[in-house]
């Protein structure tokens, strides 16, 4: 079950910009499967590990030493709220996937405190990702996925992993923590993609 943050107050407006079934709102609602990890990020660090096992890694200093980029996205949850223009710095997938060798389709990404969810390697590349590190100018705060989480804007937001620590690339997709409860496998909030057909 989900944890909402208390004093949400989302406002049930409607937009042509809006997913189908979708609100929108100006809050940013804190929901998650669990409690809150808090990783230092002298602890923290985020691998990509191959098909082949070969392993690429990066220490928060390394990974901060990336080329950035400042981003502006709209979100949508698939409890139905979505927030539109919200602004994030961090290093796009395309950056951190430059010197890895891969053939594999699919992506599990890993999070601090054991969460876990699914994406095709297609939906991470060509500017569609991001490990973010800032929320609106500010360091990500925990609550949000901080230090650093996964940002993919196109799907459904569970599968913007909080708290990211690495992925695993694979030939054979594997579904998380909330695709293995029921929820779609894929995550499109324009086709409504929130659950499992059967």
């Amino acid at each position: 079950m989900g944890i909402i943050s208390r004093g949400f107050t989302g406002r049930r407006r409607t937009s042509p910009d809006l997913p189908p079934g979708q609100y929108l709102t100006e809050d940013f609602p804190v929901l998650s499967a669990g409690p809150t990890p808090r990783v230092p990020t002298d602890r923290w660090e985020f691998t990509i590990t191959t098909e082949t096992g070969q392993v690429y890694r990066w220490d928060w200093s390394a990974f901060r030493a990336l080329p950035a980029q400042e981003v502006t996205v709209d979100l949508h949850c698939v409890t139905r709220w979505s927030k539109l223009g919200t602004s994030w710095e961090g290093v796009s997938l395309d950056t951190l996937f430059a010197d890895v060798e891969t053939a594999a389709e699919y992506a599990l990404a890993h999070s601090y405190g054991g969460y876990t969810t699914n994406l095709p390697v297609e939906d991470l590349l060509d500017g569609k990702a991001w490990v973010a590190y800032t929320y609106d100018g500010e360091d990500l705060a925990p609550e949000h996925g901080g230090p650093a989480r996964l940002l993919v804007p196109r799907l459904y937001l569970w599968k913007s992993a909080k708290w990211v620590r690495g992925i695993t690339l694979s030939h054979d997709d594997e579904p998380g923590f909330w695709e293995t409860a029921g929820y779609h496998n894929y995550g499109d909030p324009w086709r409504e993609q929130r659950y499992w057909d059967g």
